[in-house]
């Protein structure tokens, strides 16, 4: 039967028709539906984990169980799982194991483009790279097979635009591949130096084969056109080629770690010119060039961006795409915003308005670094906010901490959050630590996490007490406030930016978009009279209030507002009314 598919969605059947009965991840955009697919499947026990290092870590260990397993994470969660990887490329698989690396060109919910192709190359591990949703299902059962053949870890490699387009897929049966037995095998899973040393030699041997095997593996294919230009691609890149220049002959790649040498060199001696085209780092490109072969690539196409059919014909081509359509007007920015009734909008407001420093983290709320709130001036990655405070901290001094916070999501808190307040603790910081707690993993779409109670499948588990964590590591004063109650949150920042120790405030109000939220219950409208459009009420930067520049007056609209009382708090003139009111 033939299904239309995202790739996220084509990545989960091909896992679950190659008999895989173990998946974990971490949601991060643009991965996350594929174990939210992966879960609704009989037979299967799917996972969110705290962090990706610990997603791989539990994929491991059902691989050396005897399981085919699923690991799934975006292009940074690579980095977090990296310790693992690395290591688990050495010891080899007992069940397949197929990480499933999302990749972001063009940044659309990234702090970076890092190109995780390297990692093949790096951690001396296949890595595998469809071009639509078929081959995304395809390839990710054909990578449990390889798993297993060659006795490592396979990474399949997908970008945003593959995750999250649609194509047709052919679904096929499940197979149902039985627990591979466990046999206690120290010199191969534990990695003392004297075992990695043998197991490295091991790990050389199997790239050696995996560099026979991609030479004649049918994921890399020679599709002849005209011989004046041959397009070595992968992935996606593959589809715009074939749509810009269905004429020139093509080298598909499939496998893009380990390259196929004899493949390319043949390809490229039958071509007058070879061109490479591929998102992000030339990693295909260098390589050829380190092979003496003659090519073209980034000196005729970024490295930065998203490419597209026209991109492609503009720098390859010589001539400028058409337009499908021109507008009469140039359409208004529309920056993100938080939604109404957000409950990080008031603790950003009183940041600002306090004029704190304030080193932020991985979520909804790094919207608060844009205006009109602008108060954040950190974000790097995820947890990393409260060891950014205290290394400011410590380089300028114990005054500084009394202007300065770090803030952090309950999921990001939980993910990579807590062994940093261990260090405040630790080496005697006295930051102030604000833990933004929407009881939900908001951004990628509201996912659980071990704080809300809930597992993947949405049954009830063991609830992290987060002001039982942060007193258990050590911090004295904690406590909690309702951030729409913003005379509560300012009180709560200066007295605990005044103590000289470490604090904690857990700023706990559901995401408004999680039903039951407590949302919706009030409305509220503006007393033209009262209202001088003083304009405090549009720094909230709430989509629920508007201004009319030709009556230089405030309006709230009442299909967007929520009833979160933000802006009846914030006005001086008592303009701001609740209930009904004719504007």
């Amino acid at each position: 039967m033939k299904k239309l598919m995202i790739g996220n969605e084509a990545i989960a059947r091909g896992a679950y028709e190659a008999g895989a009965t173990v998946g974990a991840a971490y949601p991060g955009t643009p991965s996350t539906e594929i174990m939210e697919f992966f879960k609704e499947y009989e037979g299967v026990y799917a996972e969110w984990a705290p962090n990706e290092k610990v997603a791989l870590e539990v994929g491991c260990g059902a691989s050396l169980g005897g399981a085919r397993t699923l690991v799934a994470m975006k292009h940074v969660g690579v980095n977090v799982a990296a310790d693992p990887l690395y290591t688990f490329s050495y010891t080899g698989v007992n069940g397949g194991l197929v990480l499933v690396s999302a990749d972001d060109p063009g940044m659309h919910s990234s702090q970076n483009e890092q190109d995780n192709r390297g990692y093949g190359k790096f951690a001396k591990l296949p890595v595998l790279e469809p071009a639509d949703s078929q081959e995304a299902k395809d390839f990710v059962a054909l990578a449990f097979s390889l798993s297993e053949e060659f006795d490592t870890p396979v990474m399949v490699r997908v970008t945003t635009r593959l995750a999250h387009s649609q194509s047709m897929v052919e679904e096929g049966e499940r197979r149902e591949i039985p627990l591979k037995p466990y046999v206690k095998d120290a010199a191969k899973y534990v990695m003392l130096p004297g075992h990695a040393r043998l197991r490295h030699v091991e790990v050389e041997k199997r790239m050696a084969a995996l560099r026979r095997y991609v030479e004649e593996s049918p994921l890399n294919r020679v599709e002849w056109g005209s011989r004046e230009t041959g397009v070595i691609t992968s992935g996606v890149s593959y589809q715009y080629v074939k749509e810009v220049m269905p004429e020139v002959s093509v080298l598909k790649l499939g496998i893009v770690n380990p390259l196929p040498e004899k493949l390319i060199r043949d390809f490229a001696g039958q071509v007058k010119r070879v061109v490479v085209v591929e998102e992000l780092e030339p990693v295909i490109e260098e390589q050829l060039r380190a092979w003496g072969i003659a090519v073209q690539g980034k000196d005729v196409l970024p490295r930065t961006g998203e490419y597209s059919p026209e991109l492609l014909e503009e720098r390859l081509l010589g001539r400028k795409a058409a337009e499908a359509y021109a507008l009469d007007a140039a359409i208004p920015p529309r920056p993100p915003l938080m939604c109404p009734g957000c409950p990080h909008r008031g603790v950003f407001y009183t940041l600002n308005r306090m004029k704190l420093t304030v080193c932020g983290d991985i979520g909804c709320y790094t919207l608060g670094a844009l205006k009109p709130l602008a108060a954040m001036d950190t974000t790097i990655c995820m947890g990393a906010s409260i060891g950014t405070a205290l290394g400011m901290e410590k380089a300028r001094g114990a005054e500084w901490a009394r202007k300065a916070v770090a803030v952090i999501g309950d999921s990001t808190f939980v993910h990579s959050g807590i062994t940093p307040l261990i260090d405040v603790v630790y080496n005697q910081g006295m930051s102030t630590v604000i833990i933004l707690d929407n009881e939900t993993t908001a951004m990628t779409g509201h996912q659980n996490h071990p704080a809300t109670g809930l597992t993947l499948n949405n049954t009830d588990t063991v609830r992290l007490d987060l002001e039982s964590v942060c007193r258990a590591v050590g911090v004295k004063r904690v406590r909690t406030v309702d951030p729409l109650n913003l005379k509560e949150l300012e009180n709560a920042l200066q007295e605990e930016l005044a103590a000289r120790e470490p604090s904690v405030i857990i700023a706990r109000r559901p995401c408004a978009l999680i039903p039951g939220a407590g949302l919706g219950e009030k409305s509220y409208y503006v007393d033209t009279v009262a209202c001088k459009g003083c304009k405090l009420c549009i720094k909230l930067g709430c989509t629920g209030v508007y201004w009319i520049e030709e009556e230089k007056l405030a309006r709230i609209n009442p299909d967007l507002c929520v009833g979160c009382g933000l802006c009846l708090q914030v006005c001086k003139l008592d303009a701001i009314l609740e209930g009904e009111g004719k504007e």
